[in-house]
């Protein structure tokens, strides 16, 4: 039976975390780091624990499941192909594969050294060739390691390792008091903002392009494949982890040069203080490659697992057979059709939609993860559980969209506002509980 050797696991490691980190990683522990100041550690602990824990358990769970379809169709297959739908959609082309190109990237590398009147003429040139450079990227699924495991993954690495030890030599000096959401309570704040980064509904399927990375190998074992994609996500896991207390570490330096806002600045805003003071003008330039290689990382990602499921389930589609190629197309030619007309609007309605899905992936990874002593006995606790925990999760969206859009639903509001824990984004979670007691007792006599 063929196993990677040190070397190749090496590298699917690298091409995993290159699929994960996009912009979102690279400015969210920073902006935790500036404004927890003193009370980082903390900060960081929680952040690591929901931004690492949860994806990584994620992988482990779908990876033994045999995928997250068979994991999912413990509810129904009906649901497997909702859910999955949504999930790549929402992942996808409705939201961050065109978010890659515009609201981080573009905005850090490209708009600074624009004039505004040619804004819109340079982000469509800009975007034509970002999306170009990922279509070709993507082509191969198969052979991703190739391109991101190594050599992007690695140079993205070593970038930030630099603007690390750049902090390392500047110092801290004196970190600034906690303030803004940080101000108390932080690693319950750190772990709620490392909630919000997402990457579990990523990690459920980027073990499909990873374990197709490994096959390549000519590990064709399926026993093995599985487990070399369970070595992959813990070594991204670790490289995570370490790369979010660098860059927590990055954010309190930044803190102690140049107080930040926390209502108005962002994690972006806490980069680029640093650079300007460490670099200069040229710290522009520089984070802005940082930016454009963690996005591009992600979007080829991104394309390749979207390209690979939808072929995958909709190889027929009104009678005609789609490739991966045309699939690869599609999401390729309409994210950059949306990164350049009526993005911030699609990213308004797709935020609520993704706090609707987290939940439901969250449910579903636990309830794997305790399959042989749980869900093995009791089978219908999948159901009650999804069942309760979608309804939550769902209306909360349905209350969030209203809002967006500048209106409100009373009652439901009001309804919602009587789940515990709802003030944290956190009210599906009794009735989650309640979901698995009702399973438990829906259990078939014998």
């Amino acid at each position: 039976m063929n196993k990677l050797v040190a070397r190749q696991r090496l590298v699917m490691t690298f091409t995993f975390f290159s699929m994960f980190f996009g912009a979102g990683n690279l400015i969210f522990p920073p902006f935790v780091g500036a404004q927890a100041g003193s009370a980082t550690i903390p900060a960081a602990i929680g952040f690591i624990v929901s931004a690492v824990g949860l994806p990584i358990l994620g992988v482990l769970a779908v990876t033994f499941a045999g995928g997250f379809d068979k994991l999912a169709s413990r509810v129904s297959p009906k649901f497997a192909l909702f859910l999955g739908v949504a999930i790549m959609l929402t992942i996808g082309p409705c939201f961050a594969i065109p978010r890659t190109a515009t609201t981080t990237s573009f905005e850090m590398m490209v708009a600074p050294f624009v004039p505004s009147s040619y804004g819109w003429l340079a982000q469509l040139i800009y975007s034509l060739v970002f999306f170009t450079l990922a279509f070709l990227f993507a082509q191969h699924p198969e052979k991703l390691s190739k391109v991101l495991g190594r050599f992007m993954g690695p140079l993205l690495l070593v970038l930030i390792a630099v603007l690390f030890i750049a902090c390392l030599i500047h110092g801290i000096g004196t970190p600034a008091n906690p303030m803004g959401d940080y101000s108390t309570n932080q690693i319950a704040r750190g772990f709620l903002d490392g909630y919000q980064t997402m990457d579990l509904l990523a990690a459920l399927y980027f073990g499909i392009v990873i374990s197709a990375n490994i096959r390549a190998q000519q590990v064709d074992d399926e026993s093995q494949v599985q487990k070399e994609t369970a070595y992959a996500g813990l070594g991204t896991g670790v490289l995570l982890i370490v790369i979010y207390g660098a860059l927590s570490y990055v954010g309190v330096v930044s803190g102690a040069i140049a107080t930040i806002d926390p209502t108005k600045d962002t994690g972006a805003t806490v980069l680029t203080n640093l650079t300007s003071s460490l670099f200069g003008t040229f710290g522009t330039a520089f984070l802005g490659i940082v930016f454009v290689i963690a996005c591009l990382n992600v979007c080829t990602g991104l394309i390749g697992t979207c390209a690979t499921y939808f072929h995958t389930r909709f190889r027929t589609v009104a009678g005609r057979t789609l490739s991966y190629r045309t699939w690869q197309v599609i999401f390729t030619v309409f994210s950059f059709i949306v990164s350049n007309a009526g993005l911030s609007a699609i990213i308004k309605v797709s935020v609520p939609v993704l706090s609707a899905l987290y939940p439901i992936a969250i449910v579903l990874v636990l309830l794997t993860l305790t399959h042989k002593s749980l869900g093995a006995r009791f089978p219908r606790v999948y159901f009650w559980t999804v069942l309760l925990v979608g309804i939550a999760s769902f209306a909360t969206c349905i209350s969030s969209l209203v809002a967006v859009f500048g209106g409100s639903i009373g009652w439901l509001d009001a309804a919602l506002a009587m789940l515990p824990l709802q003030q944290y984004q956190l009210g599906w979670v009794v009735p989650a509980i309640l979901g698995v007691a009702i399973g438990i007792a829906d259990a078939p006599r014998r």
